[in-house]
């Protein structure tokens, strides 16, 4: 039961899992709820397709149900909206806040996810009453065929993370249904279109179907490493192929469509939400 003045909010990434909480949330079946909170990392960073579903079909659908969902953004002391992909190409930057691979193919650190997602939505939290005394509990899109990811979320004094899905016996392909029920379309997986999580495949498909998506990518890493090399620095890479995003996904073509062959970690909502 909701404690007095306690929030309850949705950790809502625009993906399959988070949507099925807000209908799920709008079914009544995860008790009130205060409001969903999407964390835009900046519409020069979050896939298009992302963005488009949030926008056109989740945030008109809740609010006429009465769920609000707001769009959050990192904003500096000014005023200044500061996107991922502004702070990664900022001339003279340093920056590496998103996990690039290093040359044995292993991912680097990264602060994307704390500084453009979980400050943000702590930001809204506090000001919205919640705090180390009065926590805010907040659901995430975590379900049963991905349990292993609960253990990664770090917990801030402010929240209260909790896995309605898990609770309810809800896999992925269960939270498709219940979206389609709901008479909605399925969202694509959402993430950074440049995030080096993207399993090989993706980086295929999205040579083939968006080539101009593709390409800023290639950019992105290009300038990354023209960088590196002034600083005496070795290259990283959006994939773990130790080269060029464009030659190694090339070379790649046969295994590609193997799902399994490349088990690595993905950026799904799970991986980005607070």
């Amino acid at each position: 039961m909701k404690a007095l003045n306690q929030l309850r909010t949705i950790s809502y990434g625009g993906g399959v899992q988070s949507s099925a909480l807000c209908v799920l949330a709008i079914q009544g079946k995860l008790g009130s709820i205060d409001a969903a909170l999407f964390a835009n990392v900046g519409d020069d960073s979050e896939h298009p397709a992302t963005l488009e579903y949030v926008r056109n079909v989740m945030i008109p659908w809740a609010a006429e149900r009465g769920l609000p969902v707001h769009e959050l953004h990192r904003t500096k002391r000014d005023g200044e909206v500061e996107t991922l992909w502004g702070r990664l190409m900022k001339e003279g930057s340093r920056s590496l806040p998103i996990p690039v691979r290093m040359s044995n193919g292993a991912p680097g650190t990264r602060s994307c996810t704390h500084d453009f997602k979980i400050k943000v939505v702590g930001k809204w939290l506090k000001a919205n009453g919640a705090s180390a005394d009065n926590p805010a509990e907040v659901m995430i899109g975590i379900s049963t065929d991905e349990i292993q990811r609960v253990s990664n979320k770090k917990v801030e004094p402010y929240e209260q993370p909790i896995y309605p899905l898990i609770d309810l016996g809800l896999d992925r392909a269960a939270c498709m249904a219940i979206i389609r029920d709901a008479g909605l379309p399925v969202p694509p997986k959402s993430s950074c279109f440049f995030c080096p999580f993207h399993r090989p495949q993706m980086w295929a498909e999205m040579r083939r179907d968006e080539p101009e998506l593709f390409e800023r990518s290639q950019l992105l890493e290009d300038v990354l490493n023209e960088r590196r090399t002034l600083l005496g620095k070795d290259s990283v890479w959006l994939t773990r192929f130790n080269k060029r995003l464009s030659d190694a996904v090339a070379e790649a073509q046969t295994p590609l469509f193997t799902d399994g062959i490349f088990g690595d970690g993905q950026c799904d909502e799970g991986y980005c939400w607070t």
